[in-house]
């Protein structure tokens, strides 16, 4: 087809699938949108006007950041999160809060507001490595948000139906559904699994800037979105200005970074399988993760080339080593076969490895399994989490360990990965039943009365979604 759809106490998972809740509180003459947020009349205008007027630019914004959608973008921010380098916390700032409220609606309007450098921290990623993101103030994430529901209500209209990262009411199991439907009823026999180098950390602001300059003339907007990108970060006490990148982490780079991959790669992608394209060509792109499905090999290395040239083009490049074109669909086991080679080569995307297989009734089917690392990772991380509380009570702990393996079923059960999940769930309570017996001499912990902590206290995974094909047929009609 030429387009395929248009921790001290341990804590709940946020699995990878889930929107944060927003704590919004109800205000007059608003409206939900799709996501569950709320968005004035006003926005409801801007967003008919986009969808009607693809080309119009904006020149009056501004004034749609009203001291009622700070309100909204306070209440919106997780209460818990750690502060940024300004040290204030939600609990802090809720104190008089409608008079800081009008104070900085004010400073935003007369050109006063002044974003302050991120905090730099660290998290471990699943591969040992770790991920820098940049923890903003308290008053930058309200302004940013407040900005990123000004802009979704223009460019709701323009992004493409291929593309699901952090977009209102659409998730990482949609993005999945929609690449399993198409290599399963589409005529794909190669896969181009593309990993763009470093991505959020070689934006160029300057692109970046003529891209949102399609849409937005106000003059006042723009200068917000670029205080944010210049602010910097702040590590162990040094400040240090950005000249490219969008810190990971920061509320307004999901949506800039849609933004810029919409003109670099979406419509350009578009144009591409209508001008050159002579066999079917998928597309799924959740971020900056992308998947793309070919029926011929000569095409897909065709493309890749072009891809290669279009990216350089705006200071990005792929991942030598991530960027795979692989043999995977219907046909590639019968012809891996006839030439004497193994099995289809597997790819991973969005938390599974994408398998080439067949049902129980012998057609072709894309298989999913928990990326094996991952699941090594986050059994790495809670066996940390049990070393800290080896003398916590059993209970407490049971407690944390079922809402983390919940959550954690939550976004990986689906059809067919129950094994890798039951084998999660076992190296589990090993993992539990060896903490229990180093902290004390005095009790024996055998395995009979481990099994029985285990079955109160640890979820059994069973599969919580429905098979790509229903639910992709069930959202897309046509």
């Amino acid at each position: 087809m030429n387009h395929s759809n248009k921790e001290g106490k341990l804590s709940a998972e946020k699995e990878e699938g889930r929107p944060l809740d927003k704590e919004n509180i109800p205000q007059p003459n608003t409206h939900p949108t799709q996501s569950g947020a709320r968005v004035s009349q006003g926005l409801r205008g801007v967003r008919k006007a986009a969808k009607e007027h693809q080309g119009m630019k904006f020149t009056a914004l501004l004034h749609h950041l009203t001291v009622e959608l700070l309100r909204e973008s306070f209440y919106a921010l997780k209460r818990k999160a750690a502060p940024g380098a300004d040290g204030r916390s939600w609990q802090e700032y809720v104190t008089g809060l409608e008079d800081r409220l009008v104070d900085l609606h004010s400073r935003v309007h007369r050109g006063a507001y002044r974003a302050t450098p991120s905090r730099r921290v660290y998290i471990p990623k699943a591969d040992g490595r770790q991920r820098p993101l940049g923890v903003a103030a308290l008053e930058d994430k309200m302004v940013q948000q407040a900005v990123v529901t000004i802009l979704q209500a223009i460019y709701e209209e323009d992004f493409q139906g291929f593309s699901y990262g952090f977009r209102p009411g659409r998730n990482q199991h949609q993005a999945l559904d929609a690449l399993s439907y198409a290599l399963e009823r589409k005529s794909v026999n190669y896969v181009l699994d593309a990993d763009i180098r470093g991505f959020f950390d070689t934006i160029s602001h300057a692109w970046m800037l003529k891209f949102v300059q399609h849409r937005v003339a106000d003059r006042r907007i723009l200068r917000l979105i670029q205080k944010g990108l210049k602010a910097g970060v702040m590590e162990e006490g040094q400040g240090s200005g950005t000249e490219m990148g969008t810190p990971q982490g920061a509320v307004i780079s999901p949506l800039l970074a849609n933004i810029y991959l919409h003109y670099v790669f979406d419509l350009w992608v578009q144009a591409w399988r209508k001008k050159r394209a002579q066999g079917t060509v998928i597309v799924v792109r959740y971020a900056d993760d992308i998947v793309l499905g070919f029926q011929d090999q000569a095409e897909a290395d065709r493309f890749l080339e072009d891809f290669r040239g279009r990216l350089g083009k705006f200071g990005l490049e792929l991942h030598s080593d991530k960027t795979r074109r692989i043999e995977f669909g219907r046909e590639a086991q019968a012809n891996r076969k006839k030439r004497g080679e193994g099995k289809p080569e597997t790819f991973d995307f969005l938390g599974f490895t994408h398998v080439s297989g067949k049902n129980r009734k012998g057609y072709f089917t894309v298989k999913r399994r928990t990326i094996a690392k991952r699941l090594r990772g986050k059994l790495r991380d809670l066996k940390q989490q049990l070393q800290r509380r080896r003398h916590d009570p059993v209970a407490s702990t049971g407690e944390g360990l079922r809402s983390v393996v919940q959550g954690y079923f939550n976004y990986h059960a689906v059809p067919g990965n129950l094994d890798r999940l039951s084998t999660f769930r076992v190296r589990l309570t090993r993992l539990w039943h060896t903490q229990l017996r180093h902290r004390s001499q005095r009790h024996h912990w055998s395995w009979a009365r481990m099994g029985n902590l285990a079955a109160r206290w640890l979820p059994v995974p069973r599969v919580l979604h429905p098979w790509p094909t229903e639910r992709f047929a069930a959202t897309h009609p046509s």
